[in-house]
């Protein structure tokens, strides 16, 4: 089908719009403001309205005392909603459930929804209830339900304690309804205090009419409303029966049906989490002020590329996943609601009695949580830690995914390699400068026609020998494959989408068109287990003319990116598998199509190899799949700066495996630039450089000297660590902590480090990264939260003083990357080209030692690729250094399963082949030897130790070489005394 004249000077347009990069910037007006959503603003006015009649606000919302139960660890009853001017009420049906884990769940529902007593304006052929299936697709677990106590049930109140030894306690309010959480006899978390709820029940539309004037009314003269049409007037309906924005008219076919909430967090000062957004880790304030946004965070993914920095704008994915941080108190809460929400966060001053002499004030953090359909769905998580919240959530949403190893390593991407002799050229380019990669990328040119699952014939003629060249030193290939299938005649995936009536539907039941990069689209509906089924034939090997084995999949445009349409989106009433709207499954859209690519690559390898897909749009579960990434950033400091907070951001929200695009999306980084945004990119779980079509070529080997070795160094260092990453993402994988982590995650204390988010831990490793992100610097102020001794990686310089800022040198060639004493991690030190080449190569270890002498870590070994570690094959080491005994010992974690003895064979070779401790005594400054114990060997050995002075403010160290350790195997390693 031939693109029309304006599609194709609306593609050239933007291809020569992006020749200016440097100067443009997002169009607001394509995305809306809180003012411009209908139902944004008006539980925005409906909060003022409330603050403006301060204490005589009384919420419409009370329990129907007789219709409170309790049964199996759960409350049951009816919230009843008053109407004004009306002796009716609206039935809302409440669960609280108080789960095994700790956590809380609050769910609310619309009684005459949920039995389909609605009338559908119209005629349209959708649900009439609220949308209830959000937890089908970010809930795996966690839902068992704990021990509960009814304390007391009176007139106005009921009181439960519930969690770990019952130590939590909920009181919920009967009129008007509220519930307080509190932990260590304080109130945690409110909900509704400040009287924001506000559940928008259907009605019916009711017609106004105009009164025909009378004989008596003279010329000129307008004819009076009657007093009930005069009272309908004080109700702004303009938006509750359709909305229009950028051209689109929403009909709304249910009327007005948003859910609000406030949710207070008393005596906490600091709220993170609600990704993705272009701002500091410590959220904003968002009613105005100085320094604050007045805008409300924004969670509706959408495609906004070159985005602006430092705002609550929309971006590609959504996770309503919070945290509230106090000095040794964590709480959370997790919105489960796929529609667009919005969030005002206010942090208010509660000031102490006066007569309270020496006791200061504190702050109060005010959420006000607003979504445009579904029903309310919350839970709270009481801590007390940030460890324990995020583990209790991880337990509902599942963690990060176990990735094959090589994605841990770099990979090379830009739009568009051109050809597969460019491919290969560009391969045979990182051997030659010695630069390691592990994955080359293929963004949508290498197709035929913009259609997915085809290869250009012309620029991609022989896919396979591109990918046999790769394999041949473990080298794997990622080409995209988006959700929009171009609608031509005679291209299969269209006319399968077609004929098997997958696609989804526009308002009137029809298959949806819109454009996007093919031109003329349709999209498929994964919400259908029918279209997943589909989506993964056409992945599989004969299918996919062309693949091999070592190719990958990228999902991009999945939030679904529509270039003509409303926000760059889909309508709000398309209509999607089983009768829902697009406006109640909007956010979790993107999530069912990585969802459908990871199902298809496990079934294309018959469940023997792990799969790896990267997404761009993802909601909360999204991490149990894939790896994301923050999508169009530009090639300029600032985005290096925000790059920081928005992958830590991702790590405390559930989803680690999250990265930027190296050196900028937009636009061409100066050698400068790019060289430090290889410095920091190498501390993102997920590593890719990546740059647009209309920018200069820019792989590591290009830049000139000194920027190619300094950029190959921070490559190589990467590399060395990749032990360090992949025990990293195995901890994940089983606790579901982060794999990067902010100072108030390692110092839940530090008050005075819990807005530092230009900085990041690695893991439980000790590793604390200061990446350098501002044009010219010669150093980099690194804040230290405790009263334990850093030194630097690379010489061992030594830092201490708690809560207190150290100036470091970071010329161009540095790296800012500290070890905390009391540590132990893993790495290797062989270069090779690639991860997999890796595999067999010798460990060494890095024992920093403490102020106290002890130190401890572990390491985490499998094959890289399988799902054989699921039945044991693997390898998980302890090792402890104890200045009691001098001692240095490696102990097995794990019980063996089926498979652990035939892997710990294949592994019999690998060994350690160093040992440096960081900090070593002086009284080991005349051994020359170390004592070496494998458990169950016949008899000891020694190994040779050399030790080195301290020199200024470079610390003590030693080296052992060769100790003949299997890496597999138990030992000690004694350095006390004389061999």
């Amino acid at each position: 089908m031939a693109e029309p004249r304006w599609a194709r000077l609306l593609l050239l347009a933007g291809a020569l719009l992006s020749l200016f990069t440097s100067v443009v910037t997002v169009k607001h007006g394509d995305f809306k403001r809180c003012d411009q959503s209908g139902f944004c603003k008006r539980n925005r006015d409906y909060a003022d309205t409330a603050a403006a009649q301060g204490s005589s606000w009384a919420s419409p919302y009370w329990v129907d005392v007789p219709s409170i139960s309790v049964k199996d660890g759960s409350i049951s009853a009816t919230i009843l909603k008053s109407i004004d001017g009306s002796n009716e009420s609206v039935r809302l049906p409440l669960s609280i459930s108080f789960l095994k884990s700790g956590a809380a769940r609050i769910e609310l529902d619309e009684e005459k929804r949920r039995k389909g007593e609605i009338e559908l304006r119209h005629g349209r052929n959708i649900r009439k209830e609220r949308y209830n299936e959000a937890a089908k697709w970010a809930i795996v677990g966690g839902l068992e339900p704990g021990k509960s106590q009814l304390i007391e049930s009176e007139k106005d109140h009921t009181t439960v304690k519930y969690g770990p030894d019952g130590t939590y306690q909920a009181n919920i309010f009967h009129k008007p309804f509220r519930i307080e959480f509190i932990r260590d006899g304080r109130v945690q978390v409110k909900f509704n205090g400040k009287g924001l709820m506000n559940i928008e029940h259907w009605r019916p539309k009711i017609e106004k009419k105009i009164e025909e004037k009378s004989e008596e009314t003279g010329e000129g003269e307008e004819a009076k409303p009657s007093e009930a049409v005069a009272a309908e007037n004080t109700v702004d309906e303009s938006t509750w029966w359709e909305e229009s924005f950028g051209g689109n008219t929403d009909s709304k076919p249910r009327g007005p049906e948003s859910v609000a909430l406030d949710i207070s967090f008393p005596g906490y000062q600091h709220v993170y989490g609600i990704p993705e957004h272009a701002g500091p880790l410590s959220l904003k304030e968002t009613r105005g002020g100085s320094g604050n946004y007045d805008q409300p965070y924004r969670l509706y993914n959408c495609d906004v590329f070159e985005y602006e920095m430092d705002s609550p704008m929309t971006l590609y994915g959504a996770i309503p996943f919070m945290q509230a941080h106090r000095k040794d108190s964590t709480v959370g809460v997790f919105w489960l609601n796929g529609a667009e929400t919005w969030v005002d966060i206010i942090k208010a001053k509660r000031s102490s009695n006066p007569l309270s002499l020496g006791i200061s004030s504190s702050v109060d953090t005010e959420t006000h949580w607003i979504s445009e359909s579904g029903v309310l769905d919350v839970f709270v998580f009481l801590g007390p830690t940030p460890k324990d919240v995020l583990k209790t959530y991880s337990g509902l949403t599942g963690t990060q995914a176990l990735p094959p190893q090589f994605a841990l390593a770099y990979h090379q991407c830009r739009w568009n390699y051109v050809t597969d002799e460019d491919v290969k050229d560009v391969d045979r380019k990182f051997d030659k400068n010695s630069i390691p990669y592990d994955v080359i990328w293929l963004d949508i040119e290498y197709t035929e026609g913009k259609k997915y699952f085809t290869w250009d014939s012309q620029s991609f003629a022989d896919p396979i020998g591109m990918q046999k060249q790769l394999a041949e030193h473990e080298r794997k290939l990622v080409g995209i494959i988006d959700p929009h299938y171009k609608n031509e005649d005679g291209y299969h995936v269209s006319e399968g989408l077609k004929s098997k009536e997958l696609a989804v539907k526009d308002k009137d039941d029809k298959i949806y068109q819109g454009w996007c990069w093919p031109g003329n689209s349709h999209w498929i509906d994964c919400f259908n287990p029918a279209a997943r089924k589909w989506f993964s034939s056409l992945l599989d090997y004969a299918s996919f003319k062309g693949s091999a084995t070592n190719m990958w999949v990228w999902n991009d445009m999945n939030e679904p990116s529509v270039f003509n349409g409303p926000e760059m989106t889909m309508p709000k009433d398309n209509i999607f598998h089983d009768g829902w709207e697009h406006r109640d499954i909007h956010n979790i859209n993107g999530m069912t199509f990585h969802n459908a690519t990871i199902e298809a690559l496990v079934a294309r390898d018959k469940g023997a190899r792990r799969p790896f897909a990267l997404t761009r749009s993802f909601f909360a579960g999204s991490q149990r799949l894939s790896a994301m990434w923050t999508g169009d950033n530009l090639a300029e400091w600032s985005h290096l700066f925000a790059s920081i907070p928005m992958v830590l951001a991702q790590n405390i929200a559930g989803y680690p495996f999250a990265g930027a695009d190296v050196g900028g999306f937009f636009g061409n980084p100066t050698p400068e630039l790019l060289t430090r945004w290889y410095q920091a990119g190498i501390f993102y779980p997920f590593f890719r450089a990546h740059a647009h079509i209309d920018t200069r070529r820019r792989e590591p080997y290009l830049s000139s000297e000194p920027y190619k070795s300094i950029i190959t160094k921070a490559l190589r260092l990467r590399y060395s660590l990749l032990p360090v990453w992949y025990t990293a993402f195995w901890e994940s994988y089983i606790t579901g902590q982060p794999i990067v982590r902010p100072n108030f995650f390692i110092h839940p204390t530090d008050e005075k480090g819990f807005a530092v988010d230009d900085q990041l831990y690695i893991g439980s490793t000790g590793l604390l990264a200061k990446p350098v992100t501002k044009e010219g610097a010669e150093t980099v102020d690194v804040y230290i939260a405790d009263s334990e001794t850093y030194y630097d990686y690379f010489d061992f310089t030594a830092f201490s003083g708690a809560g207190k800022t150290h100036t470091l040198a970071a010329p161009l060639d540095k790296i800012t990357l500290l070890m905390q004493g009391g540590h132990i991690f893993p790495r290797k030190d062989r270069p090779r080209r690639s991860s997999s080449l890796m595999r067999w190569d010798p460990y060494t270890l890095i024992i920093v030692l403490d102020s106290a002498g002890n130190a401890e870590g572990d390491l985490f070994v499998d094959d890289g690729e399988s799902f054989d570690f699921k039945d044991g094959a693997y390898i998980h080491r302890h090792f402890s250094f104890k200045s009691e005994t001098m001692k240095l010992t490696s102990e097995s974690t794990m019980i063996p399963q089926k498979k652990t003895n035939d892997f710990l064979k294949t592994m019999s070779k690998v060994g350690i082949e160093k040992l440096i401790v960081v900090g070593a005594p002086e009284s080991w400054k005349d051994k020359s030897n170390v004592l070496v114990n494998v458990h169950g060997a016949k008899q000891q050995k020694s190994a040779g130790l050399s030790w080195h002075k301290a020199e200024g403010k470079k610390a003590a160290w030693a080296v052992v070489q060769n100790p003949g350790l299997g890496v597999g195997l138990s030992w000690d390693i004694n350095f006390a005394g004389d061999v």
